[in-house]
């Protein structure tokens, strides 16, 4: 269609009728009145009116203007100058809302709208491979038919990528988050820590997880996987120590970082001792309550036979019962604890149900609540101890001086079976208690809540009068450590100070050859002046004279406190920065092995060590701090095994190793 044609079939699509008046007059010449027919009003087809409005001019509508909706601009609308001129404001109008029908864009081609949103390949397919990391999904995700088609209906012209590619942009994406994470941990003025552990995966190769912790310039608190790497057998200390430290020096922190936590696996201790040498550092009862369980889960009709049994006892459902594993002490104690919560419901089992003999007796159950009262404070410990983003260091002398204390009770129990477990608990924590670190010690210490007061306190109720010698060992290791950072302090200081006299801006000096003898008289006499000169405190002095702030009342986070007063006391800010970052067990590292076991798994087990370090390190990095791993009790109930006394005690502990 010429564009002559066009134009005139737009001026007769939206022409405006004009009712004429009708024409009355004296019947002078003898003729009758006669009236003017009017034209039908014709539809407005064109799509430009549903963005501008129609406004008569005069009052008998004769002449029509038309008013954009968005920025009141008025254009004459009789039929004689068509839309055209509308169409063209509505191109180039700056005040069109495009988050509503503006996205609706007129076509060159022809007088329709027609939908033309904007469409980034390159955003799209970066999104993809995000999701397939976060999501855990195979390479050929990408390759399925039924996904093929499903993205080809939503975009025709999208170019879908093959599974080579996925694997290759997961390796591109992996090397620009790293050099992200490497720069954030080269800008960072304070120390890492690290954790570390051993994994096996499904096909048996072996796998070492290296973890960073540290507390940025704003005194957040940070954990990065910096490495998830194959490690061949044996797993001896020295392989350890060759691959942690190629591990370091890939990342730049061989000889400037701070701790590093390890379990108490014996190839572990003869691994930090080369560390720090290469970096030049210095029951039955407990049968009865799982055989109840065990009962309990055996069928759906025992189970609500219980509940039944719960609801006459006014006791709730919702708690549920739980049955422990033999890897995982504290879920024994879950399992002692939901017993108990549910005693009256046992007991009225064994009543109504024949066929249940594994009630526990009277005396079972007591001696059931003076264990669960015993391992409660241990499982506390552990849930603090425990947590995916670890707790600051200040948590750890509380939490192990309470382990202590109530050692100690269990130790002087007139229950022989408290005795009996305490004795096996105790040789167990006595070591971990004799050669934590001392660091842990100093963390409470710039707790302002606790400060010195608190270790001499927690020394005194374990040692009584000896205690005076252990607070005094931890009072010299803090002073000690402070003067590394004093000293630190000061060096900084005298270079800035050098730089400013070298500069044009320094202060005038007096010559005293330019003043009068009087002048220089007077000054003489402040030469004479004995001032009587008292010893300048230290930083930690002041904020050890300081005035604890009440714990009770106040729910202080450390980091915060310290970030408010990093200005009045910078050089002990600086030591609280780096001990805040060590973590207290390695369940950070351990936390990603639960995503391994999800990338390694039984569909996809030949995938090359290199890719599997890029997907775990690339989803930490990226989705890291939001996503929380948790491991449900229930799937790790599968082949329960017969446990004893001794596994109660011979798991989690972890130790925590300075290299200050």
């Amino acid at each position: 269609m010429d564009f002559e044609s066009q134009n005139s079939i737009e001026m007769m699509d939206h022409e405006v009728d004009v009712q004429d008046a009708n024409v009355e007059g004296d019947n002078t010449a003898g003729s009758a009145s006669a009236k003017v027919p009017t034209k039908k009003p014709r539809k407005l087809v064109s799509k430009v009116w549903q963005h501008f409005e129609r406004i008569p001019v005069n009052k008998d509508g004769c002449k029509i203007q038309a008013k954009y909706k968005y920025c009141d601009q008025l254009y004459m609308a009789d039929s004689k100058y068509g839309t055209g001129n509308l169409k063209r404001h509505l191109d180039g109008c700056v005040r069109r809302d495009t988050r509503d029908a503006g996205q609706m864009m007129l076509s060159n081609q022809n007088s329709s709208l027609s939908l033309e949103p904007k469409f980034d390949h390159e955003k799209f397919r970066e999104l993809l491979i995000a999701a397939i990391i976060m999501h855990d999904l195979p390479f050929q995700f990408t390759e399925w038919q039924g996904i093929r088609a499903l993205l080809l209906y939503l975009r025709a012209d999208l170019n879908i990528i093959t599974r080579n590619t996925v694997k290759a942009d997961c390796v591109k994406l992996h090397k620009r988050e790293k050099d992200r994470c490497l720069n954030m941990l080269k800008e960072n003025t304070s120390r890492a820590s690290l954790t570390s552990d051993l994994w096996t995966s499904l096909n048996t190769d072996g796998f070492i997880c290296l973890t960073a912790h540290f507390v940025d310039k704003s005194w957040h608190l940070h954990k990065r996987v910096l490495n998830f790497g194959f490690i061949p057998p044996p797993h001896t200390g020295i392989s350890l120590v060759e691959k942690i430290h190629t591990f370091l020096k890939d990342w730049g922190l061989d000889g400037n970082f701070f701790s590093i936590t390890l379990d108490n696996a014996s190839a572990n201790d003869v691994c930090v001792q080369f560390l720090r040498d290469q970096l030049s550092i210095g029951g039955g009862l407990l049968c009865n309550v799982r055989e109840s369980v065990k009962y309990l889960k055996g069928s759906q009709a025992r189970k609500q036979k219980f509940l039944q049994c719960g609801a006459q006892s006014s006791l709730a459902s919702r708690r549920g019962f739980r049955q422990d594993v033999p890897s995982r002490w504290n879920s024994t104690f879950l399992m002692l604890d939901s017993a108990l919560f549910y005693k009256r419901a046992f007991m009225h089992l064994e009543l109504s149900d024949s066929n249940y003999k594994y009630c526990p007796s009277r005396d079972e159950w007591d001696r059931i609540e003076k264990i669960n009262k015993f391992l409660h404070a241990f499982y506390d410990i552990t849930r603090v101890f425990s947590k995916t983003k670890h707790p600051t260091a200040n948590l750890y002398f509380p939490y192990v001086f309470t382990a202590h204390l109530t050692l100690q009770k269990g130790l002087k129990s007139d229950d022989a079976y408290i005795v009996n477990m305490a004795e096996k608990m105790f040789t167990k924590f006595d070591k971990y208690w004799s050669e934590f670190s001392m660091i842990l010690a100093i963390a409470v210490i710039l707790d302002p809540r606790y400060k010195m007061s608190f270790v001499e306190w927690c020394y005194n109720k374990l040692y009584g009068d000896d205690g005076v010698n252990e607070s005094t060992k931890v009072k010299d290791k803090l002073v000690s450590l402070f003067n590394e950072y004093a000293n630190d302090g000061i060096r900084n200081y005298s270079s800035i100070s050098s730089t400013r006299r070298a500069g044009d801006g320094g202060s005038e000096t007096i010559d005293e050859t330019s003043i009068s003898a009087t002048s220089r008289d007077v000054l003489s006499e402040f030469d004479t002046f004995h001032e009587v000169i008292v010893p300048r405190k230290t930083q930690l002095e002041l904020y050890l004279e300081d005035p604890r702030i009440d714990r009770r009342n106040i729910s202080l986070d450390v980091l915060s406190y310290w970030k408010a007063n990093q200005f009045r006391y910078p050089e002990v800010a600086a030591m609280a920065r780096d001990i805040f970052g060590i973590p207290i067990s390695s369940v950070a590292s351990e936390s990603a092995f639960s995503v391994g076991g999800r990338v390694l798994d039984q569909y996809q087990s030949s995938l090359k060590p290199d890719i599997v370090e890029a997907l775990i390190c690339t989803r930490n990095w990226l989705y890291g701090e939001q996503e929380q791993l948790a491991i449900a009790l229930e799937e790790l109930t599968k082949d329960i095994m017969d446990m004893n006394l001794h596994s109660i005690v011979d798991h989690g502990a972890q130790n925590s190793y300075s290299v200050a």
